[in-house]
């Protein structure tokens, strides 16, 4: 088996046994970014130079007989909005060329005390919001890979590096893990601090998380969740254990509640179809389909009014630029934001707990909500990063959401199924994706 496709844990053990030295493995993802990134075009930027460097200077650590970190000498690609000292960061915006931080954003400070080799930087949409970049989908270049974290997806898909880190305001994680056809973890609100980070929306952005599978999502994840007093959206906490609890045998085969989200009459004939031969198969001990409570048909369009209001403010030295610098997506977006008045915005921030008290009696019942992560396969063409409408609602809410490569289109397209758990229980949620995900696969193979 290629070095690339070992799963995240061998190359780990390999590499702390000093079976593998942090160069070989280094070397084994740049020759496959070589390789792939003229027609992905997954990173903003990129220096094979520097990756190296710190490779060797984790093999040199090693050899100095020190403890070392959880992820030694394992390669990770960061969004383009997210700090790092010395290296640019440039947010998707011509307004920020040439843009370089003095400080590393927290989540980069603790990829290196873990002993992460930092690859580079991954693609992002114009601000994390609409506008694509110019990342294709690893899988057919003419279709969209997603976004606003298109580049961290596809760089993880495309077998550029086990694992990526991006954002999600809306669908940003979820959606562009789905349409390339590896596992998105959007963690419960607050979980990762985002010192560091572009703010798009305080009350919504959220830190995460790409890798092959449950389990690779998992071990980064343990790194990354922490206590920042920068970040008011944190809290302190015991450690989340997610790699612990997500590999370990569920206690008993967990129970899911299918779930067909507002806007599932725009979902492609493909999704109804997967999803309810996924129910079927799943059977009633395992599976029940249950509604949503009727005003969760508003979450969307509150969700989008405190985004957007949140938006004019945290943008406003983009908006001074002028609109001749900004996307007619963030224009748009802009303009609903100003027009908002304050009672409003302040009403909707109510609604995400009012909401959340709604999905008790089925998280009484199920483990996690079974739902789809998309409307279908990843759209034709590069012009739309899709429609987030399926994750949106989680994303306001704070639950953690997880979506997991269980599908493929009759184009070949990769189809992902998203978990919803409650908050806080993202190592059960995690644990569920990946019991799913091996069942799914064994009924393949049956």
């Amino acid at each position: 088996m290629p070095l690339i496709s070992l799963p995240v844990s061998e190359l780990g053990e390999r590499l702390s046994t000093g079976a593998l030295t942090a160069r070989e493995v280094a070397d084994a993802f740049l020759l496959q970014i070589e390789q792939s990134e003229p027609t992905v075009k997954a990173f903003a930027h990129h220096d094979a130079g520097f990756v190296r460097h710190q490779a060797d200077a984790m093999d040199n650590y090693r050899r100095s007989g020190r403890s070392i970190g959880a992820l030694h000498g394992l390669p990770v690609a960061l969004k383009d909005i997210i700090d790092t000292a010395k290296i640019p960061t440039e947010n998707g915006t011509k307004i920020d060329a040439g843009r370089v931080p003095l400080h590393d954003a927290w989540v980069v400070q603790r990829l290196k005390s873990a002993g992460a080799v930092l690859m580079g930087k991954t693609a992002t949409a114009e601000l994390a919001y609409l506008h694509p970049s110019e990342t294709t989908n690893p899988h057919n270049p003419e279709h969209t890979p997603g976004g606003s974290s298109s580049g961290s997806a596809a760089a993880v898909a495309a077998g550029m590096v086990p694992f990526a880190i991006g954002t999600q305001t809306g669908g940003s994680v979820i959606r562009p893990a789905a349409y390339c056809g590896v596992t998105g973890f959007k963690p419960t609100f607050g979980a990762i601090p985002r010192t560091g980070i572009l703010q798009q929306s305080q009350s919504l952005d959220t830190v995460g998380l790409f890798g092959r599978r449950p389990e690779d999502v998992a071990l980064l994840g343990d790194v990354l969740f922490g206590y920042d007093p920068a970040d008011p959206a944190t809290s302190m906490a015991p450690p989340a254990r997610l790699h612990e609890i997500c590999t370990a045998a569920p206690p008993v085969p967990p129970v899911f509640a299918f779930v067909r989200p507002p806007g599932w009459e725009k979902a492609d004939p493909q999704t109804h179809a997967a999803f309810e031969e996924i129910a079927a198969a799943l059977g009633e001990e395992r599976c029940f389909e249950v509604e949503l409570p009727t005003h969760f048909a508003d979450a969307i369009e509150l969700r989008a009014r405190v985004n957007f209001v949140e938006m004019v403010k945290n943008y406003r030295t983009y908006l001074r630029a002028g609109p001749e610098n900004l996307s007619p997506e963030l224009q748009d977006a802009v303009q609903q934001g100003s027009a908002t008045l304050a009672k409003d915005y302040l009403a909707a921030l109510d609604w995400p707990d009012v909401l959340y008290s709604g999905l008790g009696e089925i998280f009484e019942r199920a483990d996690a909500i079974l739902t789809p992560a998309a409307l279908g396969p990843a759209p034709k063409g590069l012009g739309s990063t899709g429609d987030a409408i399926f994750n949106s609602i989680w994303t306001f809410l704070g639950t953690p959401a997880v979506t997991i490569p269980a599908m493929t289109s009759e184009e070949g397209l990769p189809m992902g199924v998203q978990l919803v758990g409650p908050r806080g229980e993202d190592a059960r949620l995690l644990r569920s994706a990946r019991w799913l995900l091996e069942w799914i696969e064994t009924l393949s193979d049956a």
